[in-house]
């Protein structure tokens, strides 16, 4: 397993990848090795760079179906992070774990598990997390760590069954 320090701004072959970036020859995620990982601010603006290395990592499997599912996922996932107020880096991963499925994690300093609420339908905020649970088709979960936790997503190209208890919302 290999950790990436920076955020990659494109890791094809069509661009540079800075320092510190796995090409894409020697991806561990690429040639089934291990998860590709990032080392982030825990901190919500982060969502931003993971947003980014999401991407860049589905584009290079060409696996980009997934990507608007997978971003707000990645979205989700570090915002939680952050409200935890870690006080030191949270880490991304993505690893393809099949044909067209990919599993996304995101590992923190605190022990805090992650609550699915049930919110009202006036409720302006509380749903992110059901909506990875709808998302994902109920693969989602999380793994207590000796020194935090960490939270994956699995996500698939096939088509899921949305889970039944995910309350519909007329938007």
């Amino acid at each position: 397993m290999r950790n990436i320090t920076a955020v990659p701004s494109g890791t094809r072959s069509d661009r540079t990848a800075p320092p510190g970036a796995v090409p894409a020859s020697t991806d561990p995620a690429r040639t089934g090795a291990g998860p590709s990982l990032v080392h982030l601010p825990c901190r919500p603006q982060s969502a931003s760079a993971a947003r980014r290395f999401i991407r860049e990592k589905l584009i290079d499997w060409g696996l980009s179906g997934l990507a608007d599912d997978a971003l707000l996922i990645t979205s989700e996932l570090v915002a939680n992070a952050a409200k935890t107020e870690c006080r030191r880096l949270l880490t991304l991963g993505v690893e393809r774990t099949g044909e067209g499925s990919v599993r996304i994690s995101v590992t923190d300093g605190s022990r805090a598990l992650p609550v699915r609420p049930l919110v009202d339908d006036e409720a302006l905020g509380g749903r992110g997390l059901a909506l990875v649970h709808h998302l994902t088709g109920r693969r989602w979960g999380v793994t207590p760590t000796s020194d935090g936790k960490t939270v994956h997503a699995e996500l698939r190209l096939e088509n899921t069954t949305p889970s039944p208890d995910f309350p519909p919302y007329d938007c």
